[in-house]
């Protein structure tokens, strides 16, 4: 999840940052949509794969990516369909998901996945903040709690980077995580290796039916890059290779995660943790694996927030009351969009303090958010817009996936209050 950030919201001209027409190849296409999707819900896969079993744990995986990647299609064909129906002159302005939004249902519409995307990139952002306190608490457990790496050491840092404004300055980072995340895998499978001995043997193949929906809730919050769908289609010289590439990309991602949650639960059994790397020993690699992260990720953080960030400012101008105050004093303008970033990462970090646990949470942004952003929305706006021109298995499909989306959000919600 480390890099859709601004390219989800539109701009006031109603382009979305980097979603221009670009000369983007179908390589650079692919490795965009690996960056995109790929994020530390990846190291949560092993506590997932121990609650559901390693079978019923790879199924989810397979079925979270197959159904993303045709939800994400939809996106496409949505957007092909409207510029197919476009009477006025070609325009360098291409749709949004807000955008389809709009089309769709107006501003409610445009609303309601704003809405969306704000709570999927905080989960995101607080998941973040867990992960690098209870790393940084792994390694110094004598220091402080994990709260108190949020407070005393997390929180100041990220006020101060919310100041950043040039996301192009803290990108490398979003990199640096990716790579660290690579590395930290390798050198789970690599512990998973040494560790194994009769690797099946007390390792459940399936834990029982209720378990699934968690696994497929983490799965689903792995693959949380279909906000990314439209402006990485854009950026492709050649866009008719796009589902090709994406196609690869899901396939190969399915692949990997699917291997390293079946790795590191066979390696560890019931003692593996909600973090991976939490199981991971204390030696130089590992720490520096762990480091690398919590620096990488802590750098990224402001890249996830950008977004939360556009759409309180956007709010903020459009108030009236503080237009009136701005011609009283100059400088209410900037204190107030200032004051407003302090005030989202500081409700994040309370929030991130008073999450029990890694894997419930990120299960939990999976099975609700992550489950009306990928499923419900995307094929609402299929059948709005495509839908008279589909044959009646296509639109019972959409449906189908439509009423799941729904039925597992609402499941999520009430296991998250009956836990």
């Amino acid at each position: 999840m480390a890099a859709e950030a601004a390219p989800l919201l539109a701009r006031e001209d109603g382009t979305a940052e980097g979603s221009g027409r670009g000369g983007a190849t179908w390589a650079q296409t692919l490795g965009n949509v690996v960056v995109s999707i790929v994020g530390t819900g990846v190291l949560g896969l092993p506590y997932a794969f121990r609650t559901a079993g390693w079978l019923a744990g790879s199924l989810g995986v397979a079925a979270a990516g197959c159904a993303t990647l045709y939800c994400m299609l939809l996106l496409v064909d949505c957007r092909n369909k409207l510029e197919e129906e476009e009477t006025e002159e070609p325009r360098d302005v291409h749709y949004t998901y807000g955008d389809l939004g709009e089309k769709c249902f107006g501003t409610i519409g445009r609303c309601l996945t704003e809405i969306l995307i704000f709570l999927s990139q905080a989960g995101g952002s607080v998941a973040y903040l867990i992960f690098i306190a209870q790393n940084l608490n792994s390694m110094l457990p004598q220091f402080m709690s994990p709260d108190g790496f949020i407070f005393a050491i997390l929180l100041p840092m990220q006020i101060a980077l919310s100041f950043v404004r040039s996301l192009s300055s803290l990108s490398p980072f979003s990199i640096f995580a990716d790579v660290c995340n690579v590395l930290a895998m390798a050198i789970v499978i690599k512990e998973d290796v040494r560790l194994f001995d009769h690797p099946f043997a007390d390792r459940s193949a399936f834990s029982g039916l209720w378990a699934v929906p968690f696994s497929f809730g983490v799965a689903l919050f792995c693959f949380e890059g279909f906000s990314m769908t439209l402006p990485l289609e854009s950026s492709m010289a050649e866009r008719k290779k796009f589902r090709w590439v994406l196609s690869q990309a899901i396939v190969c991602i399915m692949f990997v995660y699917s291997c390293f949650g079946v790795c590191g639960y066979l390696a560890y059994g019931d003692a593996t943790k909600d973090i991976i790397t939490l199981n991971l020993p204390n030696n130089w690699s590992s720490s520096a694996v762990k480091v690398g992260l919590c620096i990488a990720l802590a750098f990224t953080f402001p890249v996830m927030m950008h977004p939360i960030h556009e759409i309180f400012e956007a709010r903020i101008r459009s108030s009236g009351c503080l237009q009136k105050l701005s011609h009283n004093a100059g400088g209410a303008n900037w204190i107030a969009l200032h004051l407003s970033r302090v005030a989202v990462v500081t409700v994040l970090a309370v929030v991130a303090s008073y999450v029990p646990a890694f894997g419930s949470f990120i299960s939990f942004i999976g099975s609700t958010v992550c489950a009306l952003l990928a499923f419900v929305l995307p094929t609402a706006f299929h059948l709005s817009i495509v839908g008279s021109s589909l044959s009646l298995w296509r639109r019972l499909l959409d449906y189908g996936f439509l009423l799941f989306g729904l039925a597992f959000a609402c499941y999520g919600t009430l296991a998250c209050y009956t836990e």
